[in-house]
């Protein structure tokens, strides 16, 4: 387990606890008190430390190196071996920090697209971090109307620091990329979910963003820019990322006062990398919720759902 500057008080207990262990083993010396005492000491430290973070330390937690990813979700919540990974957009590649395809839950079947981030240097290099090209907005787009063509419910997982920036992003369209999907989704005639597994910055999450209900895991951001860029722009350096943290209202208890989404999916004590059986069940559980709930409305009706709910979130004026 790596631990976050703010987590090395937990850090420092952990090795206490580890040492007195050994003490015990090597000595023969019964220390199950010891133990007992400095596991008390890490579970009233945790709950000190992971009930009172601040929206920065939020975001440093959403990037912990240890979280679980989009293929990590998938690989734990659905039946063993049903998931059936598609390729390319059918115009000019694949895209890796893209990922979607069929699979069942608990025998229900689920499309379920997702920005994927990566473990290691080669592997993040390869994803690109998580943040898709156009032809990774239109794969998510093909399959969402594949899933429409079936009647099959679309669950999209959202991870990534925005869509790709390069040149080449730009020569093939991004922005039109993203907007497409946002115009094609909000008329799309088969429930979509959507969940916030770890950071979800700007257009690049919006494009897969649109569903007639959007949640966030409690240890997740969501808003239009990355504190980091929101800095750089406002202040010119990325010194003051933590005040720009406090003023876009990113967290999940933010947005839910806002009615940007329509709840928040408890994680485990210190986040999902602490016990991510847990963060899948939880999840799932939402996931069959949401599919059982919407299955009684025809395809007008959750289309019309989908629209209603994302034109109450502005104000504006004919």
């Amino acid at each position: 387990m790596e631990y976050l500057s703010f987590e090395l008080p937990i850090k420092d207990l952990m090795d206490q606890l580890q040492t007195c262990s050994l003490v015990g083993e090597e000595s023969g010396v019964d220390v199950k008190l010891a133990c007992s005492q400095i596991e008390d000491k890490i579970l009233e430290k945790k709950k000190e430390i992971y009930e009172n973070l601040t929206p920065w330390q939020r975001v440093q937690l959403s990037r912990h190196p240890d979280r679980p990813y989009t293929i990590d979700y998938i690989n734990g919540m659905v039946d063993k071996g049903s998931f059936l990974e598609l390729h390319g957009d059918r115009n000019f590649a694949d895209d890796p920090a893209m990922i979607g395809g069929l699979a069942t839950l608990d025998g229900q079947k689920v499309m379920i697209i997702g920005t994927q981030k990566g473990r290691t240097t080669k592997e993040r290099q390869y994803r690109r971090f998580g943040m898709p090209n156009p032809e990774g907005y239109r794969k998510a787009l093909r399959l969402m109307k594949l899933a429409e063509k079936f009647k099959i419910p679309v669950v999209t997982l959202v991870d990534t620091p925005g869509a790709y920036p390069g040149l080449e992003a730009e020569e093939r369209g991004q922005g039109e990329a993203i907007a497409r999907n946002i115009f094609e989704m909000v008329q799309l005639k088969t429930p979509i979910f959507t969940y916030i597994i770890g950071e979800g910055a700007s257009g690049g999450a919006l494009g897969i963003g649109v569903g007639n209900k959007v949640y966030m895991l409690e240890n997740t951001w969501y808003t239009v820019i990355a504190p980091e860029s929101c800095s750089s722009i406002l202040w010119r350096n990325w010194d003051h990322k933590e005040d720009a943290a406090n003023a876009l209202n990113l967290t999940p208890k933010d947005a839910l006062r806002e009615k940007f989404i329509d709840g928040v999916i408890e994680e485990p004590l210190g986040g999902a990398q602490y016990d991510p059986e847990v963060a899948y069940l939880n999840l799932k559980h939402s996931i069959l919720q949401n599919i059982k709930a919407f299955s009684k409305f025809s395809g007008q009706e959750l289309e019309t759902q989908r629209q209603e709910k994302f034109i109450a979130m502005g104000q504006f004026k004919g």
